[in-house]
């Protein structure tokens, strides 16, 4: 009985060895992925601070937003943009606390204090180009990766995002349509404050960027889901398998119409891909049904492509 009581103490000990462990190391990957957030937040503030200095700002062409606002005052007050930057965000910080969580508002402070400080810092250095339509396109570029990776890393540069949140959920409005209208205004008065000429200017790196925000959240390997119904499935699963390299998941479905039984080809592919696939699809089965849609992010199982025998 005693060497049992031990035996049972000693396993104990090793479970709660084990506990500590495993506690530990959970600690050391929360660690490094807050650190690789930090570092990614960084990189992405400082670049949205070079767009705006080194091109934007002296060259009087304005974003949308919260920094649209921001160089607005600061060229009617003579203050520092990187001052209003972070008092226009403050209150916006708030409300993503509120509404969205801690998480997302701490990234979102560290962003915006590493973007109003870069602004400070590089408002001495003298522009890279004094041509607007140059500008506009390399700021615009600038700008859009450097909030791209904010925002994939689970933060915000603009209040006016989650405000566009807020209206959404009490109006039959879609955030981005609060957004525009909020930019509507604010592109809008550049035209009353720098001139026409820079408010077409401010509207072509808004757009710019837009795009630039959207390709860096995204990526450039934009992945595709396919959905494909045929009555040769196997022939066709089996062709993307060796042809495509592509995995391939069968799904069991029931014709709404017919209530006949059907198999749901499932694939995921990149861009490059798409025209292949539906050749493969068209040779084997012309009359198959066949739906390719945009996905933004693949995490997990067997995407891998696999080696074209």
């Amino acid at each position: 009985m005693k060497e049992r009581v031990m035996q049972l103490a000693e396993q104990q000990k090793q479970l709660v060895k084990a506990a500590h462990a495993v506690k530990s190391q959970h600690n050391r990957l929360s660690t490094v992925k807050v650190l690789q957030r930090a570092i990614v937040i960084f990189l992405g503030a400082s670049l949205v601070a070079v767009g705006l200095e080194i091109f934007l700002v002296p060259n009087n062409i304005i974003d949308g937003g919260v920094v649209g606002i921001s160089i607005i005052t600061s060229h009617l007050s003579g203050l520092p943009i990187g001052l209003f930057l972070f008092l226009f965000n403050l209150p916006f910080l708030f409300l993503g606390y509120k509404q969205i969580g801690k998480t997302f508002a701490i990234s979102t402070l560290f962003g915006v204090a590493v973007m109003s400080i870069g602004t400070t810092l590089l408002h001495p250095v003298p522009p890279l180009t004094d041509q607007p339509t140059l500008a506009a396109v390399f700021g615009g570029i600038i700008l859009g990766v450097g909030v791209g990776l904010v925002i994939r890393s689970g933060g915000s540069l603009d209040g006016t995002e989650i405000v566009a949140i807020l209206f959404n959920k009490k109006t039959p409005f879609s955030v981005g349509e609060v957004v525009m209208f909020f930019n509507f205004f604010i592109l809008g008065s550049a035209g009353f404050v720098f001139g026409w000429d820079n408010a077409m200017f401010s509207l072509i790196a808004y757009y710019i960027a837009f795009k630039m925000i959207d390709i860096t959240i995204e990526g450039f390997d934009e992945s595709k889901a396919v959905w494909i119904i045929s009555e040769r499935n196997l022939e066709i699963g089996e062709a993307l398998l060796s042809r495509l390299g592509r995995g391939v998941t069968y799904l069991n479905g029931e014709g709404a119409y017919t209530g006949d039984t059907k198999r749901v080809i499932f694939s995921v592919i990149n861009r490059l891909e798409e025209a292949k696939l539906k050749s493969i699809v068209d040779e084997l089965d012309p009359h198959a049904f066949l739906a390719v849609g945009n996905i933004h992010d693949v995490k997990g199982g067997r995407f891998k492509k696999k080696d074209i025998h």
